[in-house]
C-alpha cells in the first residue's frame, strides 16, 4: 500500500524524537555563577570548615550565596549575579590564605534525572557564554638563571675532570665566576673551556691576587634562551590544557613573555589554574659526603614533615626536561609510584653518574613556585584601599632520597609521593613536558561576550524571527503540508541541539549563523518534495501517487544538494580556526538532522494523515 511505514520506522521516529528532547532538554537550565576553592597542592582537601569560612566571610561582605556543596574536587559557592565573582573571589582568597586556590566557575543547575542519563547543556564559546582568561607571564630571569646554573655544572665537570683546581665564586646575572690561584691554572681552563663551549665571551681580572675569569652568555644565546623558554612553555601550556580535556580552548603567546589562555564554558577552573601555573619540575642530585664543604653541597628540607634536612651537591645530574614520559602505577606494597622514562642524553648522564656512585644516596627534588600574598593599604584617588600584592617564592623539597643499588638507565622509578593524587599529577605535569621557567598569574578575568550582550540578544531573536518568516512563507504558499514542514523543522532544532550537546561541540555567534543556514537548508528539502507533488498531480496522477513520487523521486537531489555542502562544511572546519569552525560545526550536524526531518519525519506525519485515504485533492 502506498504511503503507509512499517510499525517499526513509526517506532524508531518517536525513540528519534523522544532522545533529542531529552538530550536538548538541559540547555534549558542556565548555569549558576559560582567560585571554586580547592588545595594549593593535593594533598589539601577542603572541608566543611573551610567551606563555612568562605560563606560567612561573603556574608559579611555582603555578597549573597545561593548555595554551597562539597565535592572531591573541593568546595562550590553558588552566587546570585555574575557580577560577584570577582568580588567574592577576592574575598574568600584574602579569608583563605595562601594555601587554597579560588578560581571563577560556572555551577550546572541541570536536574539530577538528566545527569543520571548522561545529558549535560550544550558548551558554548567565550563569545556566548564567556568564561575564564589567564594571562600567565614567563619569568625570564628565572630561566637565565636556571641555564646558568646547568652551564656551571657543565664548566665545573669539565675542570674537575681535566684536573683544573678552581674556586667557586658566586654567579653575576647571567654570567659565571671562577676563581684561580695561578696564571697557568687560567690558561688552561680558558683554554678548555673555548675548545667545549661557544656561548660564552671570557674576561679575565684579577683581585685581591686572586685571578677571576669571568664568563658571560653571548647576546645571540641570551636571546635564544628568551625564544626557547616562550616557546618550551606555550607547548607545555597547550599540552596541559589537552591533558585538561577543555574544549576548544585558546592558547597563544602574547608579547615577548606572556602567554594567553581562554578557557570557554569554564569548567574545573581551579583545576585548571593550578596544573598550568605550576613549574613542576624536577632535580635528580647526589647526597653530599661526609665533610663536604658548604661551597660545594646545600641542606634540603623534606616534603614530608618531621625528617631531619640532608645535605645535597650543588651539582645537578638531570632535571625534568630530559623525561619523555611519565605514568603513575604502584609498587610491590601498594604504594603510589612514576614510572619515569629519560631522553637518550638524560639517560647517558644518569648512568655516569650512578654507575660510579652505587651505593651513595640519590634525591629526587620537587620544585614548585608557591604564591605569597600581603595585603597592602594604598591611597588611590585621595581613597584609601587595602590592596592585594602577590609575589611568588621558590620552594625546593625532598620526594624522595634512595640508595643507588645500580647503575640507572633511561628508565626507572619515584617513589615516597603523598598519595595517588599527587603521583597522577607529578606525572601529568611531566607527560605534558616541563615547563623551561615559571609562569605567573599576571591577570584572571571572566570573559564577557566578545560582541556585547545585546549583540548576541539580537543573534538569538534573528534567529527565531527567521524561522518564523520561514515557516509563513512555507506556510502560504504550500498551506497544510507548509504547516508540516514547520513542525518539522522545529523538531529538526531540537534535534540539531540533542546533537551538539552530546558531541560537547561548541556553540559560537557564528554557529547561530550556522543554525539559521540550517533552517533554510531543511526548508529547502520540502520545497524540493512538495514542489514535485503538485508537478505530478498537475500531470493527472492520483493524490496517493503523486505524493509517493514526490518523496521518492526528489531524494536524489536533496541527497546530492547536501552531500556537496556537506562536503564543502568539511573543508571548513579541517583548514579553518575559531568563529569558521563553530560554523562548519553547526552547518554540517545541521545537514544530518535536516535530512532526517525533512525526509523522514515529515513523511511519517504525511503518511499518518493522508497514507490509505482517498483525497480528491491536497491543501498544498
Amino acid at each position: 500500500m502506498l504511503n503507509k511505514y512499517p510499525l517499526w520506522k513509526y517506532l524508531l521516529i518517536v525513540a528519534v524524537l523522544a532522545v533529542g528532547f531529552i538530550y536538548s532538554a538541559p540547555n534549558l537550565y542556565p548555569d549558576d555563577p559560582a567560585i571554586q576553592i580547592s588545595g594549593a597542592s593535593t594533598a589539601l582537601r577542603i572541608d566543611q570548615v573551610a567551606l563555612d569560612r568562605a560563606g560567612k566571610a561573603l556574608a559579611d561582605a555582603g555578597i549573597a550565596v545561593k548555595a554551597t556543596s562539597l565535592s572531591q574536587h573541593g568546595g562550590l559557592l553558588r552566587l546570585l549575579k555574575q557580577g560577584d565573582q570577582l568580588p567574592a573571589k577576592d574575598v574568600v582568597r584574602k579569608e583563605l590564605g595562601d594555601d587554597y586556590v579560588v578560581a571563577l566557575n560556572l555551577a550546572p543547575t541541570t536536574p539530577a534525572w538528566l545527569r543520571s542519563l548522561g545529558a549535560t547543556p550544550m558548551k558554548l564559546g567565550l563569545d556566548l557564554s564567556g568564561g575564564v582568561h589567564f594571562l600567565l607571564e614567563v619569568d625570564m630571569e628565572k630561566a637565565m638563571s636556571a641555564r646558568i646554573k646547568v652551564y656551571e655544572g657543565d664548566v665545573k665537570s669539565l675542570l674537575r675532570k681535566e684536573r683544573v683546581r678552581y674556586r667557586s665564586l658566586p654567579a653575576q646575572e647571567t654570567a659565571i665566576q671562577l676563581g684561580f690561584a695561578d696564571a697557568e691554572s687560567l690558561e688552561k681552563a680558558q683554554s678548555l673551556i673555548r675548545k667545549s663551549f661557544n656561548d660564552f665571551e671570557i674576561t679575565t681580572t684579577e683581585r685581591n691576587g686572586q685571578r677571576i675569569m669571568r664568563l658571560a652568555l653571548t647576546q645571540a644565546k641570551l636571546a635564544e634562551i628568551r625564544e626557547y623558554s616562550i616557546r618550551q612553555n606555550l607547548t607545555t601550556v597547550r599540552n596541559r590544557v589537552n591533558e585538561l580535556g577543555v574544549a576548544e580552548p585558546l592558547v597563544q603567546r602574547q608579547g615577548a613573555n606572556r602567554i594567553v589562555v581562554e578557557l570557554p564554558g569554564v569548567q574545573d577552573t581551579a583545576e585548571a589554574k593550578r596544573i598550568l601555573g605550576k613549574t613542576a619540575n624536577l632535580e635528580f642530585r647526589l647526597a653530599a659526603e661526609s665533610g663536604a664543604s658548604k661551597a660545594a653541597s646545600e641542606p634540603f628540607e623534606f616534603r614530608e614533615p618531621g625528617r631531619p634536612p640532608v645535605q645535597l651537591e650543588r651539582g645537578l645530574i638531570i632535571t625534568g626536561d630530559q623525561v619523555t614520559d611519565a605514568k603513575a602505577s604502584f609498587d610491590e606494597n601498594g604504594r603510589p609510584q612514576v614510572n619515569i622514562h629519560l631522553d637518550g642524553h638524560g639517560g647517558e648522564l644518569m648512568n655516569r653518574a650512578t654507575r660510579s656512585n652505587v651505593g651513595r644516596s640519590m634525591a629526587v627534588i620537587f620544585i614548585e613556585q608557591k604564591p605569597v600574598t600581603r595585603y597592602e593599604k594604598q591611597t588611590v584617588e585621595g581613597v584609601e584601599k587595602e590592596v592585594m600584592v602577590q609575589s611568588f617564592q621558590e620552594e625546593k623539597k625532598i620526594i624522595s632520597l634512595a640508595t643507588i643499588q645500580s647503575a640507572l638507565g633511561s628508565q626507572f622509578r619515584i617513589t615516597g609521593l603523598n598519595g595517588q593524587g599527587e603521583s597522577s599529577e607529578l606525572a601529568l605535569l611531566l607527560r605534558a613536558g616541563g615547563l623551561a621557567a615559571p609562569m605567573y598569574f599576571a591577570e584572571e578575568r571572566t570573559i564577557g561576550p566578545s560582541l556585547g550582550a545585546d549583540n548576541i540578544v539580537k543573534g538569538i531573536d534573528a534567529s527565531l524571527w527567521g524561522m518564523l518568516f520561514v515557516s509563513l512563507f512555507i506556510i502560504a504558499i504550500y498551506r497544510f503540508f507548509g504547516l508540516l514542514a514547520t513542525v518539522a523543522l522545529a523538531l529538526n532544532m531540537v534535534l540539531l541541539l540533542a546533537l551538539m550537546s552530546v558531541l560537547h561541540a561548541t556553540l559560537t555567534l557564528p554557529g547561530i549563523a550556522g543554525i539559521v543556514l540550517t533552517m533554510g537548508m531543511a526548508v529547502d528539502a520540502n520545497v524540493l518534495i512538495f514542489s514535485r507533488i503538485r508537478e505530478e498531480i498537475a500531470n493527472g496522477m492520483s493524490t496517493q501517487r503523486a505524493i509517493h513520487e514526490g518523496f521518492d523521486r526528489a531524494f536524489t537531489a536533496i541527497l546530492d544538494a547536501n552531500l556537496t555542502t556537506l562536503l564543502v562544511g568539511g573543508i571548513l572546519f579541517a583548514m579553518g580556526t575559531g568563529p569558521v569552525k563553530g560554523f562548519a560545526v553547526t552547518m554540517s550536524l545541521g545537514i544530518f538532522t535536516s535530512m532526517f526531518t525533512a525526509i523522514m519525519v515529515t513523511r511519517g506525519m504525511v503518511n499518518l494523515i493522508f497514507g490509505g485515504r482517498d483525497f480528491k485533492k491536497l491543501w498544498i
